[in-house]
């Protein structure tokens, strides 16, 4: 699609804002958000035996800024789901030799093959994020990037693989508060990184990168959905109800499940053995 395409078509949608008072909602409650999100899990749990039925593979990119709720819904979506068909990639820093092979490589790699869903936490996309406002990639290197992604995404779409591209987006005032959190939290404590103090720092640069990144690869094949988490149980929701949307999953027919009764002793006794059971505390 040319410049001129893209302006005209991102001009046909109405303008949206991602923050401000009149956005925020009251917090759902725990009983409301457990009931619907119940309901949703049922709903994955179709979706994978349709997966893998129909040997589809689909690919899943969650970014966003620091603290916006990513890994949060990542866990809500694979919690009664099986890790075999739905399978998490959050990959480290890159080594020296992935340093000199093509950027996009040691992603491929992990690309879902027939029957799988591949959730990327965090993808690709960090080189038109944090490594371009780190400065971890030359100018070079990030242009190349912003001007290749779309084609790249549009050949993985052609040779039958669906890509979904959600990005998480929190104000200002919600993220500091959720860094407070993880500051204070024993339990949250191993989620705040350098890298997370420098994305609260430097709000702004990202914020440049983000503007970037949706210019150049918020496309009508490869579009971006905008998931506004200030509310996490909402957006987990949210998000879900809109993934499951996308994928034209059907019920997979099966027998009905009859619990068969157990076998009979024919004389077996418990044996009297010194097991070594865990203290019982609580």
């Amino acid at each position: 699609m040319s410049k001129a395409k893209k302006r005209s078509a991102a001009k046909q949608r109405r303008p949206i804002e991602l923050h401000g008072p009149e956005l925020d909602k009251e917090p759902m409650g725990g009983k409301e958000y457990a009931r619907e999100l119940k309901r949703l899990h049922v709903e994955l749990v179709k979706l994978q035996l349709w997966v893998q039925a129909a040997r589809r593979r689909i690919i899943v990119v969650f970014e966003g800024r620091d603290a916006a709720g990513k890994g949060g819904v990542i866990k809500a979506i694979t919690e009664r789901v099986s890790p075999r068909v739905f399978r998490v990639v959050a990959l480290p820093a890159p080594t020296e030799r992935q340093k000199t092979q093509m950027f996009i490589q040691r992603y491929v790699e992990h690309f879902p093959a027939g029957g799988e869903i591949i959730l990327f936490d965090r993808s690709w996309y960090n080189r038109a994020g944090v490594e371009h406002v780190m400065g971890y990639c030359t100018g070079e290197e990030y242009e190349r990037f912003l001007r290749g992604a779309p084609a790249v995404e549009r050949e993985v779409i052609e040779q039958g693989i669906q890509l979904i591209k959600y990005w998480f987006e929190v104000s200002e005032k919600e993220q500091t508060r959720r860094f407070k959190q993880r500051i204070d939290d024993g339990r949250k404590i191993w989620k705040l990184s350098p890298m997370d103090l420098e994305s609260h720092r430097r709000w702004y640069d990202y914020s440049r990168a983000r503007d970037a990144m949706l210019a150049h690869t918020d496309t009508d094949v490869s579009p971006w959905h905008v998931v506004r988490s200030n509310d996490k149980r909402r957006a987990r929701l949210n998000c879900i109800r809109h993934l499951l949307s996308l994928i034209p999953y059907e019920e997979v027919p099966r027998e009905r499940v009859v619990l068969p009764k157990r076998q009979k002793s024919h004389g077996y006794v418990e044996p009297r053995y010194p097991y070594r059971v865990i203290p019982e505390i609580f």
